[in-house]
């Protein structure tokens, strides 16, 4: 079996892209699916991502852990499948498309594309961290020296721990830099480790800085591991809407798996 991808980036998060319109690829192989995104047997990924058909829109995306599970929205993996999508002719510079959280608009102009997440309305606040689903579960914890933080080991801990206990969530651990602009990194679940980037991480984090006080602009700066990302939102009542992730999403390369 011969399998055409190509592997894209958004910021350092990398994925394995698949055009999957004709329904060639299993995606319950999982075995398949963690081999291809294994770093030292395989092609090398945080995920694997399968594009395919779409019968009322441009097309659906389906994302895949690096564990071979199917997992939960994915923000910079969204935005490289635009990216992928035009490469491929299927969309220009806007598209709506199906996730597994719902119906995400985006824009693309070169290389930047601005992906819209859906809306939030709940939010916990704790002593020190909160928690919200951005499309994906998110605990976002403001700490100090976050680049000497020890992120594997206490966000593996708190991957596990209580409440989240076996379903998880992914850790983040953000400094404030000044009043807009945040350093972060997370310990994602599924791929099991620090990710050089997060896109729902970000938004997660971006909304969590607002809610909690700590900034009061509503277009967040991100910086990660692999470079910047923006997050721009309304809130209206109780609800964060037109919630915007927008950054870099970079081919690397293509190629053929036998």
């Amino acid at each position: 079996m011969q399998i055409q991808f190509q592997k894209y980036h958004g910021t350092g998060n990398d994925f394995v892209m698949i055009d999957n319109r004709l329904g060639q690829f299993d995606g319950s192989n999982q075995v398949l699916i963690a081999k291809l995104c294994d770093r030292h047997f395989g092609i090398g990924a945080d995920g694997l991502i399968l594009l395919e058909k779409s019968e009322k829109h441009d097309f659906s995306m389906r994302y895949y852990n690096a564990d071979g599970l199917e997992g939960s929205m994915c923000g910079n993996g969204g935005r490289c499948t635009v990216h992928f999508a035009k490469s491929l002719g299927i969309v220009e510079q806007k598209t709506t498309f199906e996730a597994v959280d719902g119906l995400h608009f985006a824009t693309i102009n070169g290389d930047i594309v601005s992906l819209q997440m859906a809306d939030v309305d709940k939010i916990e606040k704790f002593d020190n961290h909160s928690f919200l689903n951005t499309g994906s579960p998110h605990h976002v914890e403001i700490v100090e020296n976050v680049m000497d933080f020890p992120v594997f080991e206490i966000g593996k801990a708190k991957r596990y721990g209580s409440p989240y206990f076996e379903k998880g969530s992914n850790i983040n651990f953000v400094e404030a830099i000044d009043n807009k602009t945040f350093k972060l990194r997370t310990y994602e679940r599924g791929v099991e480790n620090e990710t050089l980037s997060c896109g729902t991480g970000a938004t997660a984090t971006a909304i969590a800085m607002y809610e909690t006080g700590r900034t009061k602009s509503n277009k967040v700066e991100l910086q990660v591991m692999g470079g910047k990302l923006e997050v721009s939102f309304e809130k209206v009542g109780n609800t964060y809407q037109n919630v915007f992730l927008t950054g870099k999403a970079t081919f690397v390369f293509s190629g053929v798996w036998k």
